[in-house]
């Protein structure tokens, strides 16, 4: 094997491009695993490679043929199995950087910041070297860095106290909500935690939103009654309500206690819906807008980063009030008229009133064939004077027909479970 560098910084490989023999892109450099051993340097057994599909596979570094400034090289086709961390294993990314160790010679703290790696002549490849932070994460921010060897340290192996989250969530800047959900399920169950307490409130409702049932009430029973209720607010209110029917009932009155009045009421009054009907999958805060409204305002409304691609396809207008539950429902205007008019124009003239709304008890049945039938992105919810509670989307739709653990499930696994062939 002719490998071009002998010696690596892992911050500098992860998220570089991984080729087959031929030339052809097959993913991503997500981590690198090591294994921690007594009296000896960790040793580096391979890499995590994200797959389209944003699937993490595992790739032994015997089957690495060269690893150049921007490329990682492969033998071969890779395994596409899911990779799963083993107990004896670290991930250096997700649990290594940023962890506190004690200098060997006076026992003063340093920060680890990076992992050097180095090929030995029996091909095998040690972490040899660690960039790292003198003085402890009091003063973070401060002191100076310098490269040591491996050996100068003691405390590599886990601890809790050991590891902060701020050298990891510095690589997740970038990622979407839940590609950040699927790094975040990946780590070791302390490190989760860890590292979604040091998320802000809207990043980390983002990604609870995201989340399977299990990790996210574990990550909210986690976190202090205050800070949970903060993240609660930032939700979704459909995704609060969701998550606090799985909580313990003391636990999820203390919550709602604790939120701002106006998402606790949205929440408290989802949570009256059974969950197979149009009430239960709905959110309370679509777009809503008066007849009056511009074209170039209600585009402005469509284009916040708040709001899903379901639900920006698709402006509800209403009398007033314009806040669920609103005024009598009068029609919706879809992105692509607006995208046809000018900017000046009300959006009253052009409405869409034939538009079939459902009332909160409609079966999920009714939704699908809709949604279906008429190729739409969301349905409006209504009640018997026709004033709008909220509205389906079709990612709703689509988290509630797919098996609970999809999320974690392999492609084949789930399409098995929808009755598809996978092909």
């Amino acid at each position: 094997m002719s490998i071009t560098t002998t010696r690596i910084f892992v911050a500098r490989l992860a998220g570089i491009g991984v080729f087959d023999p031929l030339g052809d892109r097959v993913g991503r450099v997500h981590d690198v695993v090591v294994l921690l051993r007594v009296r000896q340097s960790p040793r580096a057994v391979g890499l995590v490679v994200e797959v389209p599909g944003k699937r993490r596979v595992f790739l032994p570094l015997s089957r690495v043929t060269a690893i150049d400034p921007g490329a990682v090289i492969t033998s071969g086709l890779l395994n596409l199995r899911r990779f799963q961390r083993r107990a004896a294993e670290t991930l250096v990314m997700g649990q290594l950087l940023d962890r506190v160790v004690a200098l060997r010679a006076d026992g003063g703290e340093v920060t680890i910041q990076d992992v050097g790696l180095e090929q030995q002549r029996n091909r095998d490849w040690l972490v040899t070297k660690l960039f790292v932070r003198h003085g402890s994460r009091s003063v973070f921010g401060r002191g100076h860095t310098s490269v040591i060897d491996v050996d100068d340290v003691t405390g590599l192996a886990p601890s809790e106290a050991q590891q902060g989250a701020a050298a990891l969530l510095a690589t997740m800047d970038d990622l979407k909500p839940a590609d950040l959900a699927d790094v975040v399920h990946d780590l070791p169950e302390r490190r989760r935690i860890e590292v979604a307490a040091a998320l802000p409130d809207g990043r980390l409702a983002d990604v609870l939103e995201e989340l399977g049932d299990d990790d996210r009430v574990a990550i909210l029973s986690a976190l202090a009654a205050q800070r949970a209720a903060q993240v609660l607010d930032e939700m979704q209110p459909d995704d609060a309500a969701d998550l606090i029917a799985e909580l313990p009932t003391d636990k999820a009155s203390e919550l709602l206690d604790l939120m701002e009045p106006d998402e606790a009421e949205d929440v408290r009054r989802l949570l009256t819906y059974d969950d197979d009907t149009a009430g239960g999958l709905m959110t309370t805060e679509p777009i809503v807008l008066g007849p009056e409204t511009s074209v170039a305002t209600a585009l402005a409304h469509a284009r916040r980063q708040d709001v899903t691609p379901a639900l920006a396809a698709m402006i509800f207008v209403t009398r007033p009030p314009q806040e669920t539950p609103t005024g009598r429902l009068l029609g919706v205007i879809h992105l692509q008229r607006m995208l046809r008019e000018p900017p000046h124009e009300a959006i009253g003239g052009l409405l869409d009133k034939d538009i079939e709304a459902v009332t909160a008890d409609a079966p999920i049945g009714r939704i699908t064939r809709l949604l279906a039938t008429y190729n739409l992105t969301a349905l409006p919810v209504v009640d018997e004077q026709r004033r709008l509670l909220g509205a389906v989307s079709v990612d709703d739709l689509l988290d509630h027909l797919l098996p609970e653990d999809w999320r974690e499930a392999d492609d084949e696994v789930t399409d098995a479970a929808m009755g598809g062939t996978g092909g």
